[in-house]
């Protein structure tokens, strides 16, 4: 029970953080803490109920949260060479 409101409590900095903060980065970073803090409640329940499809569905879950930091961080880069701003505000307009 505890380690459920502990993953909560983690999960709502991480909403909050998506929420509050301007510049990609900490979008992101609030994003990876959503997803790991659901990754832990994931992997806490399947030892609880002692089902490996947890562990499984656990690895899949951190195999797309790579996927979703690679993917982020590369459009950061090329944003931010294609214009110097790397604040969200700053994108209003898309222009290829």
């Amino acid at each position: 029970m505890m380690l459920a409101v502990g993953c909560a409590a983690v999960f709502s900095l991480g909403f909050y953080a998506v929420l509050v903060r301007r510049d990609v980065i900490g979008i992101l970073a609030g994003g990876e803490l959503m997803i790991g803090s659901a990754n832990v409640l994931l992997l806490a329940s399947g030892a609880l109920e002692a089902a490996p499809v947890f562990g499984s569905a656990s690895l899949l879950v951190l195999v797309i949260a790579a996927a979703e930091a690679s993917i982020g961080l590369a459009l950061l880069v090329t944003a931010f060479r294609g214009t110097g701003r790397s604040h969200i505000d700053e994108f209003g307009e898309v222009s290829g």
